[in-house]
């Protein structure tokens, strides 16, 4: 069985909730990636913020990205558990039609899996099957 830390990038960095959206956007660019968990002091996962996150719920509203935190557009966050298989995993991505999930194992944010991974996954081990790919894509993209 397949299972999420198999196909996660491990060492997810994460974006503490009292930075700023400018420090995220910062830490985005620099590691090339679309989005971040954000975690609290206690380096417990307490959400997740997107590139895009930024755009339409800060600045897009007049918002200055220097002074918000990231914690303030922290929403409901959904993530896997290390040992969750594929399966739940497609499955949980395509009920909340996200293109990234946080994975934790005993509580701390392991990795994070985004469709680049799976996708990465399929190419290169075979690990989903065309039909899984298909049915994530269909479900993510096209129920919106």
């Amino acid at each position: 069985m397949i299972k999420a830390s198999d196909i996660m990038h491990a060492g997810a960095q994460c974006v503490r909730a009292d930075q700023t959206l400018l420090d995220a956007a910062m830490m985005m660019r620099d590691m090339g990636v679309g989005a971040l968990p954000i975690c609290g002091e206690d380096q417990m996962l307490k959400g997740i913020i997107t590139d895009r996150d930024i755009v339409t719920r800060c600045i897009a509203e007049g918002k200055d990205p220097a002074m918000m935190k990231a914690m303030e557009l922290s929403g409901h966050l959904h993530c896997v558990r290390a040992d969750d298989s594929m399966d739940e995993v497609l499955k949980k991505m395509e009920q909340h039609q996200i293109r990234r999930i946080p994975v934790i194992d005993n509580d701390r944010l392991v990795g994070m899996i985004s469709e680049a991974d799976l996708a990465m996954g399929h190419r290169n081990g075979g690990r989903l099957t065309d039909q899984q790919i298909v049915d994530f894509m269909d479900s993510v993209y096209l129920k919106r």
